[in-house]
């Protein structure tokens, strides 16, 4: 496993060693051989739900991402659910701004419970971890189909180092350079070894 530090994707408020120190602290890091929520294979997971446990984290990492978007005049931050919701509204909290979610509904990504953007109103999507940039580029289009100016994006983790594209400027708290793969390119599978969904802790063949 590989830390890097991508320094144009890097919030200057906390380094990318604390971030990271701060997720093995809490056993938010694991290693081993997970499904990721967008179907890749990785020999590394990031539970955030673990590391957003603790206030004063989500404290800190909301006011290193917010920090960042001060002089951004953001009206509205929106997440996706539900992973980005903790992050997202402790980073609307701190810019004293309104906070939104995004969710999936027939596969698609849309704006429920009542939840409406004005036209131009500038919006910040704020995600736990970047891994392909899906769900945070469905959330944008969601966005934007309903008129809202989504002028950047963040995350407090970004797995891809620094290579997604999702539209708009972003930021992330740390980069790391994990190799996430399909399971046809999985050697953990060709190995015969089973993966595991962290998040239901359910184990899949590694014959997927």
């Amino acid at each position: 496993m590989i830390f890097v530090l991508a320094k144009d994707l890097v919030d200057p408020g906390m380094n990318d060693s604390e971030v990271i120190d701060r997720f093995k602290k809490t056993g938010a890091l694991l290693e081993g051989h997970f499904v990721l929520s967008s179907g890749l294979h990785s020999s590394v997971y990031l539970q955030c739900a673990i590391a957003l446990q603790s206030t004063r984290d989500a404290i800190d990492f909301g006011a290193a991402l917010a920090e960042h978007f001060k002089s951004h005049q953001i009206e509205t931050v929106a997440s996706p659910a539900i992973g980005g919701i903790v992050i997202g509204y402790e980073v609307a909290r701190q810019l004293g701004s309104r906070f939104i979610w995004a969710e999936r509904e027939n596969g698609q990504m849309t704006l429920r419970r009542g939840f409406t953007v004005r036209s131009q109103e500038r919006i910040l999507v704020i995600e736990d971890v970047i891994t392909t940039g899906g769900s945070t580029r469905d959330t944008i289009a969601a966005l934007q189909a309903s008129g809202a100016e989504v002028v950047a994006a963040g995350s407090i983790i970004d797995r891809s180092s620094g290579r997604v594209d999702v539209g708009v400027p972003r930021v992330s708290l740390a980069t790391l350079d994990v190799p996430a793969v399909s399971p046809a390119e999985c050697d953990a599978c060709q190995r015969g070894e089973p993966a595991v969904k962290p998040g239901s802790r359910k184990t899949v063949s590694s014959r997927q």
